[in-house]
């Protein structure tokens, strides 16, 4: 728009500094600079929004907020920036909003436990073997219900929920999660939750809060339950019918080596040694990893026999067992507790033996007969993975394994 210079008469435009005919300051020039350096940069769509808070006298009075989803009208859901959302200008909460976006972040009043378990894993199974890797996803199975929950609602009820209520169908069968599910169920959450607790995504993790004894139903939990050794009438039948029914020669390979069944399921081929007689695993305690146990002489042919058909199959597994397809396909897969579990209610009821026998009773057995036939009580230790207390012996005395291959030879 054209106006006239006071001085001169002549037009000139109303955005000008001074006269462009005879050079009479028309502005304040300071001014100028001052209202161009204000000038705000526009936000790209979805990037969220600067809000300036007038007539609260504020050192930090531009506010920026992120766009962090939609409320079941399709209306934003807006969230205040996190860790900062106040700052002393406009250009520097536009700054703050663009780093937001080169790595946006999920707030916590919005993350989902489905979101939560997306991100954690995500890192978790760079670092994790196979076998946890499997086993973690089969026991998020359990869990899809309450993946929709708020992480900030989580609490110990619905973990209980996942444990003792959830059923799936697991090739045709409907299930509820075994004891080494709910174990897995539980060691995932309190993971989970760690992570969401370093990333201030929740405040504390609820899962750490409580004890496996206080979610898992006894009569379903091994470990809570009087174990009970199999009597010579059982174990005579249990030898008679060795292989006519899948998973009586695993029992019987319990019962002279006290594995616990978990550690027999993750026994691999290359901590097996045939010509040395021994196998190498264990689990759950620092004395219980990676321990010697004898082959017994009674069972060698049983573990060889597994050994065999595992390298045959190529499978990296000591026990290993197999899917039929259709279309007569067959596919070798590590032989679980799961199967372990089933395998052995057939034989129970097959055989007509105790009915209360349950997946550990192989390892009560293998310490009572140990006992019974007088095995150094340090042997016994050694073997099934017990901690042993004297100093001496834990630290200063070494056993070799001759030793105790000579020990468990003692049992008949």
């Amino acid at each position: 728009m054209l106006t006239k210079c006071p001085e001169c008469d002549l037009p000139v435009s109303d955005k000008a500094i001074s006269c462009p005919h005879c050079g009479y300051p028309l502005k304040n020039e300071s001014t100028s600079k001052r209202r161009k350096q204000a000038k705000r940069r526009r936000l790209p769509n979805g990037f969220g929004q600067i809000s300036e808070l007038k007539g609260m006298n504020l050192r930090k009075p531009f506010r920026a907020m992120v766009t962090i989803g939609k409320d079941d009208e399709g209306k934003p859901v807006s969230r205040l920036l996190q860790p900062e959302a106040y700052f002393e200008t406009y250009n520097d909460a536009y700054q703050a909003l663009l780093e937001y976006n080169k790595n946006p972040y999920v707030f916590q009043n919005a993350l989902t436990v489905g979101e939560l378990y997306e991100k954690w894993s995500s890192k978790f199974f760079e670092e994790a073997g196979k076998a946890v890797i499997e086993s973690t996803r089969s026991a998020w199975r359990y869990c899809k219900e309450i993946e929709k929950l708020k992480v900030t609602e989580l609490r110990p009820k619905h973990i209980l929920y996942c444990m003792n209520e959830v059923k799936i169908d697991r090739k045709g069968v409907i299930k509820t999660a075994t004891p080494q599910i709910k174990d897995r169920i539980k060691i995932t959450f309190n993971k989970m939750l760690d992570y969401a607790v370093a990333y201030d995504l929740v405040d504390k993790n609820c899962s750490r809060g409580f004890k496996m004894s206080m979610l898992i139903n006894s009569k379903y939990d091994p470990d809570v339950r009087h174990h009970i050794p199999y009597t010579d009438k059982e174990m005579k039948i249990l030898w008679e019918n060795i292989y006519k029914y899948e998973g009586i020669d695993i029992i019987l390979i319990q019962c002279y080596s006290g594995w616990r069944p978990k550690e027999m399921e993750l026994l691999r081929l290359e901590n097996v040694d045939l010509e040395k007689g021994i196998m190498i695993g264990g689990m759950k305690t620092k004395a219980g990893t990676n321990r010697t146990v004898p082959i017994h002489s009674k069972i060698y042919d049983l573990v060889k026999k597994r050994y065999d058909e595992s390298v045959e199959a190529d499978s990296e597994y000591l026990f290993t067992g197999k899917t039929v397809f259709s279309s007569g396909k067959v596919k070798y897969h590590r032989y679980r507790y799961t199967d372990f579990w089933e395998d052995m209610k057939f034989i129970v009821e097959t055989l007509g033996l105790n009915p209360e026998h349950k997946p550990h009773d192989g390892r009560d057995h293998f310490v009572t007969q140990a006992k019974k036939y007088e095995l150094n009580e340090y042997a016994i230790k050694y073997i099934v993975g017990h901690t042993i207390t004297d100093i001496t012996e834990s630290v200063y005395t070494t056993r070799s394994d001759e030793w105790l291959k000579s020990e468990i030879e003692k049992i008949k």
